[in-house]
């Protein structure tokens, strides 16, 4: 392993056990804050209290022909500024003009003005809020620091490197003047259908938890003081269940029962809760029939009573107006203000007008919205710029943040990628390649750093990351460059991705010239998976790698050439077909600007691969069962060729290594426990080959019988560790009994007796939990709203 990797590792925790990561405290300095608002909000008018509950884009207060479009370069339109903050006090902008990124020094100076203008003409000096879906990275900002997509960090199972991530994505927003990022997101990425599982930690609630809470603690810091220079406020979203549509398709409907919601989509998001995050953004897709926009018992009782939580609940963009246009629960735009409104939404994400300020002030008049929930959606606004600490430091100074893009955030960035890339096949242990080796690179992934970084990378889309990345090096320049010997790698794509249109769109580059070129090579890379794209735009009719990319993989077999398969996307394509062809296959996930770089030294053994699948990789797209799944998703029938077998390509939790782990001895302390208790277990793990690795040991446990039909396994710790040629070290893990509760039908956490079984590395131990108790909740019956 590279020694400046090594240092790193051991200067910042490896060993993680989540149920032992620390909960961020409560700033100490919020304490007199409530005291201020309350101050503030007693002077402010109707009208300015709804003007601070209205967020618009950057595109409607700049000329250019439309709301929708910018002239370049970008001139801030006087009169609309005058009208947004003088008229209406609009409390939040955001988004990118003409949705493309700029340089820190056009941010900075663009926010500013923005934020004194706004300050010049509000009577109570109160101060904009500006966001940006900052999500990977600085991701709007040209020269920032981009790390792999969410999916990536999870794929490390290192939750100290992605608060790392988190700190320098908020050291370089606050760079740019953005104080506020839309992110992390924690919806379960479950469904590979769904075009955004990219943009999840996997399909598991632990691990989301784990690493969700992980990035807010390095966006708002340690302390949770967003308030300081370096760190900005963090945005869970999307509340609640929008992973999960029926169609697998992004914001169409979900039928999910609450007992679901709770015990499955709910972990992530309150662990958030329990973090600290500052603001809520909310799904904008419907859950039984009800728009999570319109829904009072997510919004207003679960999320802020039940949780707790204290920050902004802010709409996704436009998603109030579409409660009238596509949900058709609002028979205007006025009758959509309100329902969202009283159902517990704080600021609308317009973003093109100011019809929403206009509304909230109308309905207070007609006794349609109480002024207590204004005053409420105010009070969280002011209370999240008080911690921000934008009273008393509205506008940031560049010349404050010497760091930016530097150095050591590059080595951050190349070890997340590093961490995150996944050896899913190696046969006869064709990998590592030996340096000199002569290889030929090819596929439409190659060469091209666009489907490297994914979607929210200097554009919407992604569609602009060429633009921005000239100074990176794509996969086959890393290889290349790595290679002992000049001359030694060649480059012929055979297939590339279109520039233009849909993020399918291929063509085919000569792939005919592959089998002749081959005869000059030791072994084929192919770089193969799927174009950037979001939302909308990755709905998709199919899972399946493209005809174009497996007829090239196929040619490349039949030369008899050793093949490598490497996999840049943002969801598990069904590669089954040509599987058996590849002698190695790697997982790489959006990697970001690093990631041909971490790619190259992890192919030349330079670096052991030690990431582990945060989904289960799907082998046929008619079976996308989770890992949790139940056991009649898994039944062998007698007589019946194929059953209903849950036969994944690659399970949960799977990630090779060039080194060989031994597992051994698992013990739990004891064998009976009592709610309240802690179950703590050690394993002996050894690596038994001749160079230092990472392991991540994963503990998953199995209920034998419940009242409610139990899932096959769920993860309930892990610890990723690193170990020495030969060295054995027991590893110990811990997490609560309570863990082991579940939501019943009166949608009720139980822990229930009986016995489960643990298991770890292949090995297993059965506990006894001695007594049944309801840990939280009263019996509440039905579906949300």
């Amino acid at each position: 392993m590279n020694r400046l990797i090594l240092i790193s590792l051991l200067l910042s925790p490896v060993l993680v056990l989540f149920s032992c990561m620390r909960e961020i405290k409560n700033n100490p300095a919020a304490d007199d804050i409530d005291q201020k608002v309350k101050e503030l909000l007693s002077q402010m008018t109707l009208e300015e209290k709804a003007g601070q509950m209205t967020q618009v884009t950057l595109d409607l207060l700049t000329e250019g022909k439309s709301p929708e479009k910018s002239n370049e370069p970008l001139v801030l339109d006087t009169a609309m500024l005058k009208e947004a903050f003088g008229k209406y006090q609009i409390g939040s902008v955001l988004n990118a003009a003409n949705n493309r990124a700029r340089d820190r020094e056009t941010w900075n100076r663009l926010i500013g003005r923005i934020q004194e203008y706004a300050l010049a003409h509000s009577r109570l000096k109160i101060p904009v809020i500006y966001g940006l879906d900052m999500i990977h990275g600085a991701s709007y900002v040209a020269e920032a620091t981009l790390f792999p997509q969410q999916i990536g960090m999870a794929a490390t199972w290192n939750p100290g490197l992605i608060s790392r991530a988190g700190e320098i994505t908020a050291y370089e927003s606050r760079a740019a003047g953005c104080p506020w990022t839309f992110s992390p997101v924690m919806d379960l990425g479950s469904d590979p259908r769904w075009p955004r599982q990219w943009e999840t930690f996997g399909e598991d609630p632990l691990l989301a938890s784990a690493m969700g809470s992980a990035l807010i603690s390095g966006l708002q810091g340690s302390s949770n003081d967003p308030g300081d220079v370096r760190h900005i406020a963090a945005c869970l979203k999307h509340y609640l269940g929008y992973s999960q549509p029926v169609s697998g398709k992004d914001r169409t409907p979900a039928l999910i029962p609450m007992s679901v919601l709770r015990e499955y989509h709910l972990p992530a998001f309150r662990k958030g809760v329990e973090s600290g995050a500052m603001a809520v953004m909310v799904n904008s897709g419907e859950i039984n029939g009800t728009p999570v926009h319109a829904s009072h018992e997510l919004i207003t009782g679960l999320l802020k009573e039940e949780l707790g939580f204290k920050g902004l609940v802010v709409s996704d963009w436009q998603d109030i107006e579409f409660l009238h246009t596509r949900h058709k629960v609002a028979a205007s735009h006025k009758e959509a203000v309100k329902i969202a409104v009283n159902a517990g939404i704080d600021m609308s994400m317009v973003p093109y007008n100011f019809r929403f300020a206009d509304y909230v002030v109308e309905l207070a008049g007609e006794g349609e919205i109480p002024m207590s929930r204004i005053d409420d959606a105010v009070s969280r606004i002011l209370r999240v710029k008080y911690l921000l600490g934008l009273f008393d430091r509205p506008v940031t100074k560049l010349a404050d943040y010497p760091d930016f893009a530097s150095a050591e955030f590059a080595s951050d960035a190349r070890r997340t990628a590093l961490e995150s890339i996944t050896l899913l096949k190696n046969e006869d242990d064709v990998l590592p390649l030996p340096a000199d080796a002569k290889i030929l690179v090819c596929g439409p992934a190659a060469h091209n750093m666009r489907p490297l970084l994914g979607g929210w990378s200097y554009s919407w889309q992604g569609n602009l990351v060429n633009e921005f990345t000239e100074g990176y090096s794509t996969i086959y320049e890393a290889i290349r460059d790595l290679s002992s010997v000049p001359g030694h790698i060649e480059l012929l794509e055979g297939v590339i991705y279109s520039d233009t249109g849909e993020f399918r769109n291929e063509r085919k580059r000569k792939p005919e010239l592959l089998a002749g070129k081959a005869a000059k090579a030791d072994y084929i890379v192919i770089c193969a998976g799927e174009n950037s794209y979001t939302e909308f735009s990755g709905n998709d009719t199919g899972l399946d790698l493209s005809d174009n990319q497996k007829e090239l993989i196929r040619i490349a077999a039949s030369t008899g050439k050793p093949v490598i398969l490497v996999l840049v996307q943002g969801r598990p394509r069904v590669i089954r077909p040509v599987e058996p062809l590849a002698k190695a296959i790697l997982n790489a996930y959006l990697p970001g600007n690093y990631g041909g770089e971490a790619l190259a030294r992890i192919l030349f053994g330079e670096t052991n691969p030690s990431g582990k699948l945060p989904y289960t990789y799907p082998k046929y797209s008619y079976s996308l069962e989770p890992y949790y799944h139940k056991h009649t998703e898994a039944l062998k029938i007698k007589g019946v060729p194929c059953g209903t077998t849950a036969e994944p390509q690659y399970p949960f939790g799977f990630g090779l290594s060039y080194s060989r782990f031994v597992y051994s001895e698992l013990k739990p302390a004891k064998k009976e426990y009592h709610p309240g208790e802690t179950v703590r277990v050690s394993v002996k793990l050894q690596n038994n080959s001749g160079r230092e690795g990472m392991e991540t040991v994963q503990v998953f446990v199995s209920d034998h019988y419940a009242s409610l039909t139990p899932p096959v396994k769920r993860l309930r710790a892990f610890s990723k560790v690193m170990l020495q040629p030969g060295e054995t070290r027991t590893v110990n893990l811990e997490f609560p009994v309570n863990d082991l509760a579940f939501v019943n039908r009166e949608n009720q956490l139980i822990l229930e007796k009986g016995e489960f079984t643990l298991s770890a590395g292949g090995l297993s131990q059965t506990i006894t939990v001695t007594e049944t108790r309801v840990l939280e909740g009263k019996a509440k019956q039905g579906d949300p709203d």
